[in-house]
């Protein structure tokens, strides 16, 4: 996952590669636990999307949580269609690195997966995370519906006090709805299960954060 120098902005629509119709082939069941990783879900379970880095690590941060039901990798937040690894990797196609994130929000609420967010990683430093650099490697959360976007929005608030008081930088992490998610080829889903020794460039700031993240609507969970 270690690359040269690539583009350090997202693509125009008219600039972008062309992609393809046809949605790249993966497995139905996690690698770690069976369960599924495209839907159908089960009922009542929701989805969160985030980009924080190379998504081998990334995905390794939450399949492990408690009431996370499944997660995938995937391109998100760039105009290709159904892009190849490849040619996300030449900075052409604008898409980030994502991760799919399936969730019980009876077991885990999704205040506690942003926290597991921003602490896995640096969100100041742009397009890139440690030596990967590049616009597949900035961090982002593609909210789904305005619930998720208005905790995002609070979390980052209270992260980044945490964060200025310690003498990091602000904060680059964009926060917006979620753009179409498109599952990455089969060998990158859960690749640091399958490939323990494999290459993880994820580090966070060691800063905590904070656990009162406001909720706009508590009856929400």
């Amino acid at each position: 996952m270690f690359i040269g120098s690539r583009k350090a902005r997202v693509p125009a629509p008219g600039d972008a590669l062309a992609g393809r119709a046809e949605p790249l082939p993966v497995p139905e069941v996690h690698h770690v636990n069976g369960n599924r990783i495209k839907p159908p879900f089960p009922s009542g379970y929701q989805q969160a999307y985030f980009a924080m880095g190379c998504f081998w690590g990334a995905e390794r941060q939450f399949w492990d949580l408690r009431g996370v039901y499944s997660t995938a990798v995937g391109y998100q937040g760039g105009p290709t269609p159904n892009p190849t690894y490849q040619e996300v990797c030449t900075g052409g196609t604008g898409h980030a690195e994502a991760v799919l994130v399936v969730f019980d929000p009876d077991a885990v609420d999704y205040r506690t997966l942003l926290a597991a967010f921003w602490e896995g990683h640096d969100p100041t430093q742009g397009m890139r995370q440690g030596a990967d650099v590049g616009t597949q490697y900035r961090s982002a959360v593609y909210a789904v519906g305005d619930h998720q976007r208005h905790q995002a929005e609070a979390s980052r608030e209270l992260f980044q006090a945490e964060l200025s008081g310690a003498g990091f930088g602000a904060i680059t992490t964009e926060i917006v709805d979620a753009p179409e998610f498109y599952y990455a080829e089969e060998y990158h889903q859960q690749y640091l299960a399958k490939n323990p020794g494999g290459y993880c460039g994820l580090g966070g700031t060691g800063i905590a954060c904070p656990s009162g993240i406001p909720d706009p609507d508590p009856d929400r969970g």
